[in-house]
């Protein structure tokens, strides 16, 4: 090839509606280790989103650019600004930049909320729904909580939610809040590794077994219901063998997993020194460049500066989806995208590796 990399126009700044700039209103402190930041609403109007989507925060860290992706624990049908809580994790960089630098009055720059873990919320509907969390994956099952509790006055909702210790309770007064003002819908269970001394909750991880029971214990005169499940992949591993068993129908059980970082094998395609060209079209701009076998295209891309969308890197959260127009792409993982998605040729950059010479795609 005559070239490995060139654009064919010069970049426009901040051209695609998808990135927002929001600023920061309010930093709750949560526990020891997970913030809230409240934003105050865009400009241009309010942040549009359902209970339990999320938002990707982009943060220059160290000189580097750096995008993560938080549920919002907000509920818009409250009046509630948006905002995102974020525990810090070990080596995580945005996470403790966030719990330790970011402050009020901060600018930060956001993509459009996305996400399909959410519910048609109707105040005609009458049902039970589950909400199994563990750690900071309460926060899109808190938005999606206080929703129904206050929009489907028939509706109980059912939390079952683990912890470390009795300080690692995320929203806790606010929870305490919601079992008051709506005795008798909200159910809550807690787990604990390491309890209190007076402690009368369940000790140690969830098992199958003791979410068997739970479920069955909970369970009321409802002849519709819906299972939700965000957390550490362990713990939704065992909800979901639980649901399975208790053969819940695919369409009634939904969980979110996020996956920090880039989890693609470092050579998917036979040949480990090839190199594939690609064509990506992106807001109006059209760039051509080599993809070698151990990266992925949105991967190849950032090399190059090339301002792709991205967030979660895993194939889970969609914001790098694209349609490929010519060639064949492979990707590592596809979870991320419906059947239907799939069928009409649209792929996940951040986990695909081009199989021809000839891949053109386009981003949006």
């Amino acid at each position: 090839m005559a070239f490995s990399f060139f654009k064919k126009k010069k970049k426009k700044e901040n051209t695609d509606s998808r990135y927002i700039n929001l600023t920061v209103k309010e930093v709750v402190k949560e526990t020891n280790d997970a913030v809230t930041l409240v934003f105050e609403q865009p400009e241009n109007g309010d942040l549009k989103y359902q209970p339990g989507q999320f938002i990707t925060l982009i943060l220059t860290i160290n000189g580097k650019k750096v995008r993560r992706a938080y549920s919002l624990c907000s509920a818009p049908s409250l009046g509630e600004l948006p905002a995102v809580t974020v525990k810090a994790v070990d080596g995580g960089i945005m996470s403790n930049y966030i719990n330790h630098e970011v402050k009020a009055g901060d600018v930060i720059q956001i993509m459009e909320p996305m996400g399909s873990f959410v519910l048609d919320i109707n105040e005609s509907n009458k049902r039970q729904v589950f909400l199994f969390g563990g750690g900071s994956g309460v926060t899109p099952l808190m938005a999606i909580a206080k929703s129904l509790l206050k929009n489907e006055p028939d509706s109980k909702v059912s939390l079952v939610y683990a912890n470390r210790d009795i300080d690692s309770i995320i929203f806790k007064s606010v929870i305490e809040g919601l079992q008051k003002e709506y005795k008798g819908r909200l159910d809550v269970v807690h787990f604990l590794e390491t309890p209190p001394a007076e402690w009368s909750g369940h000790v140690g991880y969830m098992t199958k077994e003791s979410l068997m029971k739970i479920i069955t214990e909970l369970k009321g005169d409802y002849s519709d219901f819906s299972f939700m499940t965000c957390g550490p992949e362990p713990l939704m591993n065992i909800v979901w063998e639980t649901l399975e068993e208790l053969k819940i129908p695919e369409d009634k059980k939904f969980k979110e997993s996020f996956v920090a970082g880039n989890t693609s094998p470092s050579a998917i395609i036979a040949d480990v020194n090839g190199v594939r060209e690609v064509t990506i079209l992106l807001e109006g701009e059209e760039y051509t460049y080599e993809v070698p076998a151990n990266k992925t295209i949105l991967e190849a891309g950032l090399d190059r500066n090339i301002d792709m969308p991205y967030s979660c890197q895993s194939g889970l959260c969609t914001a790098c989806r694209g349609k490929c127009l010519e060639g064949t792409i492979k990707m590592d993982e596809d979870d991320g995208l419906s059947d239907e998605e799939k069928a009409e040729g649209y792929v996940l950059l951040c986990v695909g590796h081009p199989e021809s010479d000839d891949v053109k795609v386009e981003i949006g």
